[in-house]
C-alpha cells in the first residue's frame, strides 16, 4: 500500500511510544536516583501547581462534559501564565456559571474583562470562543478525546492537549511538556541531546522514560521548577540532586 505523507507527519507530532522498537534503548545514567530525589524534594506538595494548578481549577461536582470543559479552559488560561493567574481567572469565571453555553452568550469585551490579566489574554478571548464554538458545534458541547482532535482547536498545544487527556479524561496519550519540564529535563541531560523546544523534549523523553512514569513526570518537575530549579539563579545549594546534575553550580 502507498504510504501516506500527512499520516507520517501525525506520527512524528503526536504518537507515543515510539522508542518501543528492539534494540538497545538509551537512558540517561542515575536517572533513576535523580528521580527519586524530586520525588523527596517535592513530597510535602506546596508548589504553586499544587494548590492552584489546573487540576484544582474546575468545578468536581458539575457534570462530567463541564467539567472537562473546565479543565480544557483552565489550560488554555494557564498559557505563558503564573497558577496564581489562572486560578483566580478561573474562579471568576466559575462564579458567572461556566459552560459552554454561558461562554457562546458572553461577548468578547465581558470574557477579557473577567479573564484579564492572564498572558495575551486578547488572543485567549478569540480562541476560547472560537474552541467553544466548534465544541458546540462538533462535539455536542463535551472537549475532543484524543490529543490529535484536541491540537485542531484553537488555542490549544500539544502540552495542553496531553494534560487534558491525564485530567479530563484520565488518560496517559503522552507526556505533557512545559517550559519547567523541558528545561530540567535539558539540565539533567534526560534527553540524548539538547533540544530546543518543549514538543522535542516530549519526543525525546518518550523514547527511554517508562510510561507508568509519563503521568507523574509533568507534576514533578513542574513544582521542582518552580520551588528549586528556577529558569534563573536555580537553588542548587537546596537540591539533593546538586552532587549528580550535570548542570548544578557546586559550591
Amino acid at each position: 500500500p502507498r504510504k501516506s505523507r500527512r499520516r507520517k507527519s501525525v506520527a512524528i507530532a503526536y504518537e507515543a511510544g515510539q522508542g518501543d522498537g528492539a534494540g538497545a534503548r538509551w537512558e540517561p545514567p542515575r536517572w533513576r536516583e535523580q528521580l527519586q530525589r524530586i520525588r523527596q524534594m517535592r513530597s510535602g506538595r506546596d508548589a504553586p501547581v499544587d494548590e492552584m494548578g489546573v487540576h484544582r481549577c474546575y468545578d468536581t461536582s458539575a457534570p462530567p462534559e463541564v467539567m472537562r470543559y473546565q479543565v480544557l479552559l483552565a489550560l488554555m488560561l494557564s498559557s505563558q501564565t503564573k497558577d496564581q493567574v489562572t486560578s483566580a481567572a478561573m474562579l471568576r469565571l466559575r462564579r458567572r456559571g461556566l459552560t459552554v453555553d454561558s461562554v457562546l452568550q458572553m461577548d468578547e469585551e465581558s470574557l477579557g474583562q473577567i479573564i484579564y490579566p492572564v498572558g495575551f489574554w486578547r488572543n485567549k478571548v478569540k480562541y476560547i470562543k472560537q474552541t467553544t464554538a466548534i465544541l458546540k458545534q462538533k462535539y455536542g458541547g463535551d472537549i475532543p478525546s484524543t490529543v490529535e482532535e484536541l491540537v485542531q482547536l484553537p488555542g490549544v498545544g500539544p502540552k495542553m492537549a496531553h494534560l487534558a487527556m491525564h485530567i479530563a479524561w484520565d488518560s496517559v496519550a503522552g507526556i505533557a511538556v512545559d517550559t519547567h519540564v523541558h528545561r530540567i529535563s535539558n539540565r539533567l541531560q534526560w534527553v540524548k541531546k539538547e533540544t530546543k523546544s518543549p514538543e522535542q523534549t516530549r519526543v525525546a523523553l518518550e523514547e527511554w522514560l517508562p510510561r507508568d512514569l509519563w503521568k507523574e513526570i509533568n507534576w514533578l518537575l513542574v513544582g521542582f521548577g518552580q520551588q528549586t530549579c528556577l529558569p534563573v539563579n536555580p537553588r542548587c545549594s537546596q537540591c539533593l540532586n546538586q552532587d549528580i546534575c550535570p548542570a548544578a553550580k557546586r559550591l
